[in-house]
């Protein structure tokens, strides 16, 4: 029997970020290492880093067709058997005129099904599973963190048990926004990183030249140490090793949770909201707040300082918060979508 080909309909760019091409990466890494073909079509946004997960992993790229009619004819000529489609730019008759064909599809969403069709509807965000949207018939919804797709990097540094993070060193921190940082969110928390005035050793990754100046630009204090780092794909092991990690409650925070990593969480994109205010409620991340609210100065200020000096001081606060997320993120979700997909096929 000849092995199946899927592609993926997935874009990056700097503004959009690089959110959505690795949750797609996580979930070829598991088809090709079942023997299915798989291409990625999208808009990379012309991110070196980008291309480069696809090159590094043998995925072939092609360019984004400009409508569904270009759609099918690249399922065609790829000779795909399925679709996955993992975009809030997409018109939604992309995904109908592939399904209409008798393809298997899979929308990753985040809350908003956003008119796509599908015969699988995957949602990794925390709750989800709580929802009961209209679906059409005979697909299925996979919701939940039992589904989050996490890339192979991250799921082998994953801890046996979690870990306790509560020695005295002087903290190791990493401050990370996504592949592009495209709300300058680095430098902002750096800054509140030195009003809390306590010791840290901290790994700050700046996307460009520009927010590598702005962080050059900051004065840490006494027994404060910030190390400017370009994007690198030596990430997950860096998180597996800090403290602390402030990160933009987006695609990531899944990785930290899994990894047990005590995060400190900010928002920068109304989309991000919902699952940063349930990270924080379940006590499975802190929270810092809207970064727009803590670029300038506030009553946002001093509450997200605090936060962070806890974080800092407190090993037992660590340790706790990643005993916590360890133990909602099992790594085994990709595994768990593309059993479904592939059923389907």
């Amino acid at each position: 029997m000849t092995s199946p080909t899927v592609g993926i309909r997935c874009d990056a760019g700097r503004r959009t970020g690089v959110g959505h091409l690795l949750r797609c990466v996580a979930l070829a890494e598991e088809l090709t290492a079942r023997g299915v073909g798989v291409h990625v079509i999208g808009d990379l946004g012309g991110l070196a880093w980008a291309e480069a997960q696809l090159l590094g992993r043998g995925l072939p790229h092609h360019p984004p067709p400009v409508d569904p009619a270009g759609l099918i004819a690249a399922a065609e000529r790829l000779r795909l058997d399925a679709l996955v489609v993992d975009s809030y730019q997409l018109p939604p008759a992309n995904s109908a005129a592939v399904r209409a064909t008798g393809r298997t599809v899979l929308a990753i969403v985040d809350g908003d099904l956003r008119g796509q069709t599908a015969d699988v509807y995957v949602d990794q965000n925390l709750d989800a599973e709580l929802a009961t949207p209209a679906l059409p018939a005979g697909a299925i919804r996979l919701a939940g963190l039992d589904y989050a797709l996490l890339r192979v990097a991250v799921r082998r540094l994953r801890p046996a048990r979690a870990p306790q993070r509560g020695d005295a060193r002087t903290p190791r921190v990493v401050a990370f926004f996504g592949g592009t940082d495209a709300y300058g969110a680095a430098p902002t928390v750096a800054s509140l990183l030195i009003r809390t005035g306590a010791p840290f050793d901290a790994l700050v990754v700046a996307a460009d030249d520009r927010r590598r100046h702005e962080l050059l630009a900051l004065a840490p204090g006494p027994g404060q140490r910030i190390e400017i780092i370009a994007p690198t794909d030596e990430l997950p092991k860096l998180l597996a090793d800090a403290d602390v990690v402030v990160s933009a409650s987006g695609t990531s925070t899944w990785e930290l949770l899994c990894l047990g990593a005590p995060a400190a969480l900010i928002w920068v994109a109304d989309n991000q909201i919902l699952g940063y205010e349930r990270a924080v409620a379940r006590g499975l991340a802190a929270g810092l707040g809207r970064l727009s609210a803590l670029e300038t100065p506030g009553p946002a200020i001093e509450p997200a300082v605090t936060v962070l000096r806890t974080l800092l001081t407190d090993p037992a606060t660590r340790a706790a918060l990643a005993a916590r997320g360890w133990a909602a993120v099992d790594g085994r979700g990709v595994e768990r979508v593309a059993d479904a997909l592939l059923t389907r096929l």
